[in-house]
């Protein structure tokens, strides 16, 4: 079995030249066990095959498997056999396809010297799991691609992050010295249909028929593997995506959402749904403040997670819609909330309007720290800011 992972890991890397580095590759690092948790499409493989090309230990001494491409019938029995071969470091592709991988990690963790790296669905409960592997385990959430990293791809040209404050406070000067060189908003448009999966750039033409064929395999494969669902069902969660398609944003009405998929008074079948899309990173939710993870709890709104997903699954994408969709997705790792007045309030101190260029200040007037963020804008003025420029956070 050693083997015949070797030679699979020794044809992989034979083909594998991709040599640009996602915005988390230098802030990663392995404890003795780290989970890379990310949506399906997004570069974990990528990442662990540059990786382990990268970790400066001798090729017999690291071992890449796919849980997928290589029947295993334990994994604790295979890591530990590698290890009595030398080995020192373990990385497992895809693992919520292995069924019981959480009691085998706990294994390998408390029983083997061996260091684990394991990439999996963002879907997957590690916090949750009843091995209790959240003491064990480093996690690292991953995102697709920012709108930085896109230009980067691109145009092979290097380009810096900028923090939120750096944004709010220097807008004009980042904005100008980043677009002078640049038709900045015809790019932003390619974004915002193409551009959060770096698997745009292998072949531009089949990018959305590409997309719909991994969401379908996350509906399909991920959700069932890590869920209790039943495939039959999988037609529902489609059929709520479709739905949602229709919204601008979508502010659900609970009992309206139900008599749309024939689903009457099954309202906690609905909201398992709706976390499932959300952990999978298909939707993203967001609730009131004071109500905590409980799952039984109305959303305040839905949103696609990102702009592409619009495009892949939407006859006719809503521009209000995609502005407020990829501003929150770049703002993956801050506190988002809904306020009262204005789209978002983040980190519990800026509020902002999004909208065309020709957006006012008249909902949020006379707030302190509100900023209205604008479309189709190469440059700001004041505190109205480009929509395009938050995709540099990252």
């Amino acid at each position: 079995m050693i083997e015949e992972a070797r030679e699979l890991q020794k044809l992989l890397l034979k083909k594998f030249n991709v040599s640009y580095k996602r915005y988390f590759f230098d802030k990663f690092n392995f404890d003795r066990l780290t989970g890379l948790i990310g949506a399906r499409g997004v570069g974990k493989t990528t990442f662990l095959l540059q990786y382990l090309k990268k970790y400066k230990l001798p090729i017999s001494k690291k071992l890449y498997i796919s849980a997928d491409s290589i029947k295993i019938t334990s994994l604790f029995e295979f890591a530990k056999t590698f290890e009595s071969y030398g080995g020192e470091l373990l990385i497992i592709d895809e693992i919520h396809k292995y069924s019981g991988f959480e009691q085998d990690l706990k294994k390998i963790y408390d029983f083997l010297g061996l260091n684990v790296i394991f990439s999996g669905s963002s879907a997957l409960q590690i916090d949750n799991s009843k091995y209790d592997l959240s003491r064990r385990v480093v996690v690292y959430q991953i995102e697709g691609l920012s709108f930085r990293e896109f230009l980067e791809l691109k145009l092979k040209k290097d380009f810096k992050t900028y923090s939120l404050e750096d944004i709010l406070n220097n807008h004009i000067d980042i904005a100008y010295e980043i677009s002078q060189d640049l038709s900045i908003l015809p790019l932003f448009k390619e974004y915002l249909q193409f551009g959060y999966y770096p698997f745009y750039f292998d072949k531009h033409s089949t990018y959305l028929l590409k997309l719909n064929e991994t969401i379908n395999s996350v509906l399909e494969v991920d959700i069932p593997s890590i869920f209790n669902i039943e495939y039959q069902n999988i037609k529902n969660l489609k059929k709520l995506l479709m739905i949602l398609c229709e919204s601008v944003p979508y502010t659900p009405n609970i009992t309206t959402l139900l008599e749309k998929m024939g689903m009457e008074n099954s309202y906690r079948t609905l909201y398992r749904y709706l976390d499932y899309l959300h952990k999978a990173k298909i939707i993203t939710l967001i609730k009131p403040k004071t109500k905590g993870d409980n799952i039984f709890v109305k959303p305040q709104k839905i949103y696609f997670n990102n702009s592409n997903l619009h495009y892949a699954y939407c006859d006719n994408p809503n521009i209000g819609t995609i502005r407020e969709v990829f501003f929150q997705s770049m703002m993956y790792n801050k506190k988002l909330e809904l306020p009262n007045r204005g789209d978002f309030l983040v980190n519990d101190k800026y509020l902002f309007e999004i909208g065309g260029k020709n957006k006012s200040f008249k909902q949020i007037k006379d707030i302190p720290n509100s900023f209205v963020v604008a479309d189709d804008k190469e440059i700001g003025n004041s505190n109205k800011i480009p929509l395009w420029l938050f995709g540099f956070l990252y």
